[in-house]
Order: C-alpha cells, then sequence, then structure tokens
C-alpha cells in the first residue's frame, strides 16, 4: 500500500510547469525537477530583476568611495560588493516570493504569468510563506554584517516591499512605488561605506527613481491588455500611446540626477560628466527603439537596462580613479 500511495503522487512531486514564456531556457532546466519551481519563485531563470536590484547598491558603494575621497576596490570594499550581491540574490528572490503569494489570483489570469509556480500548483502558498521566510533569515544575516546604519536602512526596506503588491490595485503609478522599492540599495551602498546620508546619496537615489519609472513602464506595456481586463492599474496603461515621451523624460531626469550625486561629491571635476555619454547613448536607443505594441521588443529593451546600470556603475567607479 505504501509503494501504491508513492506511485500515486509520484508524478505531482516530479512534475514541473512549464517555464514561463518570458524565460528563456537557462541552467534552472537541469537543476532536479522538485528545485526547480522555488528556483523558479526566486526568478533565478530571470537574472534581470537581480541585476537591476543589484546595480543601485553597486552604485551606492561607489559614490560612497567619493565621499571618502579615495579610489574604489580596497579588501573591505570587495566583501561589501560580494554581500550586496548575495543580499540581491536573496531578496529579490524574497521579493517575488512575497508578490506571487500576494498576486496568486491574478497571475492566475494573466497569460505571462499564469504558468509560475503558486497559480499553477507548482509550489503551495504554505510552502512559499515557509521559503520566504528561510531568504529572509539569510537576508537579514547579511544585513547584519553592514555597520548600524546600514542595518537600519534594510530592515527599515521592509515596509516598502510589503506594500508594493498593493500599489497596482490603488494608484497608477505603482512604478513609482517599485522605483522606491528597488533602489534602495543605492542609499544602503553609500551608508555601508560613507557611514552616513548625504545630499549626494539622495541625488543619486532620485536618479535611480526615475530610471525604474522608466524600464518599468517599458516592461508594463507587455500586460497592459491583461491589466485592462482584471484591472490592474500601471503606468503604461495610464500614459498608453504617449508613453515614449514620458520614458524620455524619465530617463533624461535619471541623468540629470546622477550627473547631479557626482558634481555634489566632486564639484571640481564636472568634465566628469563625459563618462556619462555611454549610458546616455544607451538610454536614447532605448527611447528610440520602443515600440509599445510589440510585447517582444518591451521586453528586449527592458532587459537591456542591465547594460545600462553597468555603463552607470563604470562611470561612477570611473570617477573616484580618474
Amino acid at each position: 500500500m505504501r509503494y501504491a500511495v508513492f506511485a500515486m503522487v509520484a508524478p505531482r512531486l516530479t512534475s514541473v510547469p512549464q517555464a514561463p514564456p518570458d524565460a528563456p531556457r537557462s541552467w534552472v532546466d537541469a537543476v532536479p525537477a522538485g528545485v526547480q519551481p522555488h528556483l523558479r519563485l526566486m526568478r533565478l531563470d530571470r537574472p534581470i530583476g537581480t541585476w537591476l536590484l543589484f546595480l543601485p547598491c553597486v552604485f551606492g558603494l561607489a559614490l560612497g568611495t567619493l565621499a571618502q575621497h579615495r579610489r574604489y576596490g580596497s579588501p573591505h570594499d570587495l566583501c561589501l560588493l560580494t554581500l550586496f550581491a548575495i543580499g540581491a540574490v536573496v531578496m529579490r528572490g524574497a521579493g517575488c516570493t512575497y508578490n506571487d503569494i500576494v498576486d496568486a489570483d491574478i497571475d492566475a489570469r494573466v497569460a505571462r504569468t499564469q504558468s509560475r509556480p503558486i497559480p499553477s500548483g507548482a509550489v503551495s502558498k504554505r510552502a512559499a510563506w515557509v521559503f520566504l521566510a528561510l531568504q529572509c533569515a539569510v537576508g537579514l544575516l547579511i544585513l547584519l554584517q553592514l555597520n548600524r546604519l546600514a542595518t537600519v536602512l534594510g530592515v527599515s526596506s521592509l515596509a516598502l516591499i510589503a506594500a508594493y503588491p498593493f500599489m497596482k490595485r490603488i494608484t497608477w503609478w505603482p512604478q513609482a512605488w517599485l522605483g522606491l522599492t528597488f533602489n534602495w540599495g543605492a542609499l544602503l551602498g553609500f551608508a555601508a561605506i560613507a557611514g552616513t546620508i548625504a545630499l549626494p546619496a539622495l541625488l543619486l537615489y532620485a536618479g535611480c527613481f526615475f530610471w525604474t519609472l522608466g524600464y518599468d513602464t517599458i516592461y508594463a506595456h507587455q500586460d497592459k491588455d491583461d491589466d485592462a481586463l482584471i484591472g490592474v492599474k500601471s503606468t503604461a496603461r495610464l500614459f498608453g500611446d504617449h508613453s515614449r515621451p514620458w520614458i524620455a523624460a524619465f530617463y533624461g531626469l535619471c541623468l540629470v540626477f546622477e550627473l547631479a550625486a557626482v558634481i555634489a561629491m566632486q564639484p571640481r571635476n564636472v568634465w566628469n560628466i563625459a563618462l556619462f555619454v555611454p549610458a546616455a547613448a544607451h538610454l536614447a536607443w532605448q527611447v528610440n527603439s520602443l515600440d509599445t505594441g510589440a510585447p517582444s521588443v518591451c521586453l528586449k529593451l527592458f532587459r537591456a537596462n542591465r547594460d545600462t546600470g553597468l555603463l552607470i556603475a563604470a562611470a561612477l567607479l570611473a570617477t573616484s580613479w580618474i
């Protein structure tokens, strides 16, 4: 009887839902079947979100070294970089897990998200809550390795994270809340290096905020039809066919605030603005290439923001070396 029961439930234990349509094949497809749903719950098959969470941390770390009037790259800097990289993976996973728990009913009604682990039944809500607690515990261990200010800032971000999934239900600007949440690492990175929060850090945070407003509006255009049917709000629906000038404005403000952060830190080295030309060109390319009626183009441009972030990070790191 015991083996008969196992035979009956085995298909459920070993079956894995197909990867979401916006997730290319990755190393997640090669791991044991029973583990795959949890890795997909963390979005490890779609690393772009981890990059977009991690890169503002790098911005903050780089700007923090300017506050100390030194070059970036000490052993302590590299240790912090490693901690933030691990933290970005874990906390992005925790955020996605929490978001999927809250949005399970909505995800089940959207074509692009209905194959995610919770709406597909691959992971139960109870198991997801336990998994979320484990990820948060790891995140807390990482935070405790930082200075007191950074630790307090990290814990305070939980309020933003907790509220985010509900924003799409009550405001046309959920992308703004994501901007506040996803870029907290800019402040965290600066505080971890400098031990304080200064005006340049706030300017950097503002720049990252507008960057997210731009790229997440592009991302939201993939779901705008389904969102309209089920009543989910977004800036993509709010702006509609007028999204291009809005996104261009957001990207322009991103650059203005990023440059203001550097100039506020190094007012005598205004020529450092030239270091941001590649990032500006990349953002301009995104705006010029945008086709809000083509989900594949929107996804491509959204993912391209990893390269934008790397260009901004390179510019900020270079300011501490030149």
